[in-house]
């Protein structure tokens, strides 16, 4: 069996580098609840995402802003329970990082402490490069996240992709090239042009997880929710629906009322 594909027993920082280095793909997954976590780390998804997103597929918000630091650490605890092999990874919500570096390392710190998580996301490069040293220094491993990043999406005014222009592909070069520096483990790019993402990829010596950033970077991450296909309303080009669970589960719900209303359900072997 080649070292690239060898089975970890538990998915480390250092297992992604040695993915990278040995040019196997890391496959990256959301996750915001107990029994969710439990099948995408039974069917050997490498990297838990405890993402910010939660805010849009669990609570109904428009962006990731309004979720709270107290809320992600639930979503967080929950997942933890559910996973033994996968690595689990946790963002530091908007709010909770940006004004003081202080603060941001209080903040990662209870995501550790409370969770039981082992790594934070947080997004942005050179702006936040305080926060950075600050986390990275108390020994919490950290994956940076350029490109689009949701929780500056007033700043950014929409979801197009980011980095076509010469002077905001230069400063994310730039960007990522820090993080590296800085001693993030990993870089989420986020909806950047697949030649950007590749370039991006090839110079750095740390793992790139891409989503909307093409096949040449060394992984990929969907929102779970959307890749099972349990909305029908979110369908960016990058997305691949594997499952149509909107349908089936709609379907089953649909059935099972009318099996109420007929007294079909229950019948006489499912009762006492």
């Amino acid at each position: 069996m080649s070292t690239a594909k060898k089975t970890f027993k538990r998915v480390t920082v250092k297992s992604l580098l040695e993915m990278k280095e040995q040019a196997e793909k890391i496959s990256m997954l959301t996750s915001y609840d107990f029994t969710m976590a439990q099948l995408v780390d039974k069917a050997g998804v490498d990297v838990i995402l405890v993402g910010d997103s939660a805010s849009n597929v669990f609570a109904g918000h428009e962006t990731t802003l309004p979720i709270t630091l107290d809320q992600m650490i639930y979503h967080a605890s929950s997942v933890v329970r559910g996973v033994s092999r996968a690595l689990i990874v946790v963002d530091i919500p908007f709010g909770s990082y940006q004004s003081d570096s202080k603060e941001a390392l209080r903040s990662a710190i209870r995501i550790m402490k409370e969770s039981g998580a082992h790594a934070v996301k947080i997004e942005g490069g050179e702006e936040i490069k305080d926060s950075l040293k600050r986390i990275l220094a108390a020994g919490i491993p950290v994956m940076g996240h350029l490109g689009l990043t949701p929780q500056s999406i007033y700043q950014f005014g929409s979801y197009t992709v980011r980095a076509k222009e010469d002077a905001e592909a230069e400063k994310l070069i730039k960007d990522a090239l820090l993080l590296e520096k800085l001693g993030c483990f990993a870089i989420v790019l986020e909806k950047v042009p697949a030649a950007l993402a590749q370039k991006v990829a090839a110079q750095l010596q740390i793992p790139v997880i891409g989503i909307g950033a093409g096949n040449g970077v060394d992984g990929q991450v969907l929102v779970v929710n959307d890749m099972l296909g349990m909305s029908t309303e979110f369908s960016p080009r990058f997305l691949r629906r594997y499952l149509n669970l909107d349908e089936q589960i709609n379907g089953a719900f649909v059935k099972y009322v009318a099996d109420v209303k007929s007294k079909d359900f229950p019948n006489e072997n499912e009762q006492y």
